[in-house]
């Protein structure tokens, strides 16, 4: 029961962050119209066009996205093993939501709902195995980092260096890599065809 209730816990802490980050990012382009909108190119008309005619995939984005992803994941587990591993992670998840705050601030102001379904196109299908993964990871790297620095009385029964703990946290990590394989996957195979399709419409 406290395993769930951790769970759950560190799940909306990872919303809450998330979306700081993404007030945030449409705070900065609102604020920043000029710089953002007016002497920017980010998705304006001559970067839509690139799109259209240079949108790779098959197996050299595959590549690419596999090797980004992977980076990150990585560096993330990595880092979770140290003591900045919580700050680090906490700094992440802001920025992934400002990212996305920016980005889907810029899609809006610029095209409207076109600019939203032009996001949307962007995260999809890879979205729902990228997404589950990376909230997993982010729950199992905040769980590691917790058991191996927190004090023993918040170990909820797992010794810091016990064989059990460290199977079960590599069998999760596996699970996470694959997904995020998958993910990748349908990135690089399924979403530039629905990204065509979007874009018949700018």
């Amino acid at each position: 029961m406290g395993v769930r209730q951790s769970w759950s816990k560190n799940s909306y802490y990872m919303v809450y962050l998330f979306m700081i980050g993404l007030f945030i990012g449409i705070l900065v382009v609102n604020v920043g119209h000029d710089t953002w909108i007016v002497d920017s190119n980010l998705l304006g008309t001559e970067m839509i066009l690139r799109l259209k005619n240079s949108i790779p995939e098959g197996e050299g984005l595959f590549g690419y996205v596999l090797k980004h992803r992977m980076f990150t994941l990585c560096m993330l587990a990595l880092l979770s093993t140290t003591m900045v591993g919580l700050p680090v992670i906490c700094v992440y998840i802001c920025y992934m939501g400002l990212s996305a705050g920016c980005l889907l601030s810029v899609a809006v102001i610029r095209y409207g709902i076109r600019g939203l379904l032009f996001v949307a196109a962007g995260l999809l299908p890879q979205a729902f195995c990228l997404v589950p993964a990376y909230i997993g990871l982010f729950i199992w790297a905040v769980g590691l980092n917790r058991t191996l620095y927190a004090p023993r009385t918040y170990l909820d029964g797992y010794e810091r260096y016990s064989r059990q703990f460290y199977l079960k946290k590599g069998t999760q990590l596996v699970v996470v890599t694959a997904v995020v394989i998958m993910g990748c996957l349908l990135e690089s195979y399924v979403n530039p065809k629905i990204i065509h399709f979007v874009l018949k419409i700018f």
